[in-house]
């Protein structure tokens, strides 16, 4: 059997086992999309704050631009002659509204989960991770020369008794989490494991704010900032793709981090930088950040109400934020019950392996700040 025999062959058992994938042509509407003439509210994107959605934004950051400083390209990577004045400027922007020494910008979350890891470790570092971190800390961890294990989710006391165990057999341990996990949506213990990384010289913290950057703190900055330890966290990533409504992704940090990810980190070193039209904008979006606590403070209400509805109709869920998973079980369900949502007019997609574990397929409502309370209504009453 040849490799196209072998391609069609793996294609065809992932549609049978229900885990096929396409990708939509998708209409955008404002809150809505339409596929396949059939016009939904969307419940699956990351735009948390609904500021992609907002007009009033994008033609008040349009009319700062002229043809002198529309830059659609930065034509290099920043090493050579794509690092325009913007990229200085929203770094020293990230780090004022954080507090720390400095700030790295990169091209995506993916390109710093899997560039920054594998540039501070090497082989005598131990890489303790959480079980559900997200696939592109995974692959960091792969691209990495440190040994990893990986302890129960959200389970401290095993990651306590791991750094117990080993932290004498390492020059240094790294434990890698996320703040708001992507697919349970539940929050972690960011102070609990600042203290545990408190206890021993050679830890050090790495946290992914993915998906609670603008969206918790009373400033929109993340967990981190909700839970007051910023300062304690050695490696503190976010994206701008999600709430920020932009794309791009950031670590704030102290300067000795910055410098040494300039020189060693490849998906940094080797890649175009960002357009800086786009940095100008991500820039313009995180002076305005502090002024959106009404979109936050409203996101979180209308995600407890369909939480405390999914658990009266019998759905018992792990979340603590905006995003929140229906559990179906089998990856089939999960697929049946996302059409049927869609027929009524929402647009929810079945999440199924390997995103999550077999027999964990769901659907994943990720929910946005201009969604009404009248439209969270509408959809408790189409779930069964």
């Amino acid at each position: 059997m040849n490799i196209l025999e072998t391609m069609h062959e793996e294609l065809e058992t992932l549609k049978r086992k229900g885990n096929f994938r396409s990708l939509p042509p998708l209409v955008h509407d404002g809150r809505e999309v339409i596929l396949n003439e059939r016009r939904m509210l969307n419940l699956s994107s990351n735009d948390y704050l609904g500021l992609a959605n907002e007009p009033s934004l994008r033609e008040a950051f349009i009319r700062t631009l002229t043809p002198r400083n529309f830059f659609p390209s930065a034509s290099s990577s920043r090493l050579l002659t794509g690092n325009f004045t913007a990229c200085e400027e929203l770094e020293g922007r990230l780090a004022e509204m954080f507090g720390t020494e400095s700030a790295l910008i990169f091209n995506s979350g993916y390109h710093a989960n899997t560039g920054i890891l594998p540039a501070v470790s090497d082989a005598q570092t131990l890489i303790l991770a959480d079980k559900l971190v997200h696939a592109s800390l995974i692959d960091g961890i792969r691209l990495s020369a440190a040994k990893c294990i990986r302890y129960r989710h959200n389970d401290l006391a095993q990651a306590a008794r791991l750094v117990e165990q080993h932290h004498d057999a390492y020059r240094q341990i790294i434990l890698v989490t996320e703040s708001i996990f992507s697919m349970d949506g539940d929050v972690n213990d960011l102070r609990a494991l600042v203290r545990l990384k408190q206890s021993y010289p050679n830890v050090l913290l790495y946290v992914d704010e993915a998906h609670a950057f603008g969206v918790r703190g009373a400033n929109g900055l993340g967990c981190a900032e909700e839970q007051g330890c910023i300062g304690q966290i050695d490696f503190l990533v976010g994206t701008f793709g999600k709430a920020a409504a932009s794309a791009g992704a950031y670590i704030v940090c102290r300067k000795v981090v910055r410098e040494y990810l300039i020189n060693k980190m490849r998906t940094l070193i080797f890649t175009t930088a960002l357009p800086p039209v786009n940095i100008a904008w991500t820039s313009w979006v995180l002076g305005r950040l502090p002024e959106f606590s009404d979109r936050r403070e409203h996101l979180s209400r209308i995600s407890s109400t369909l939480k405390q509805a999914l658990a009266a109709k019998g759905y018992d869920s792990p979340s603590e934020s905006h995003i929140i998973p229906l559990i179906a079980g089998a990856s089939e369900a999960a697929v049946l019950k996302a059409d049927e949502l869609q027929r009524k007019g929402f647009y929810v997609l079945p999440v199924r392996p390997p995103t999550v574990p077999e027999g964990t397929s769901r659907l994943r409502f990720s929910l946005t700040a201009d969604l009404t309370e009248h439209d969270i209504e509408r959809l408790i009453e189409a779930i069964d």
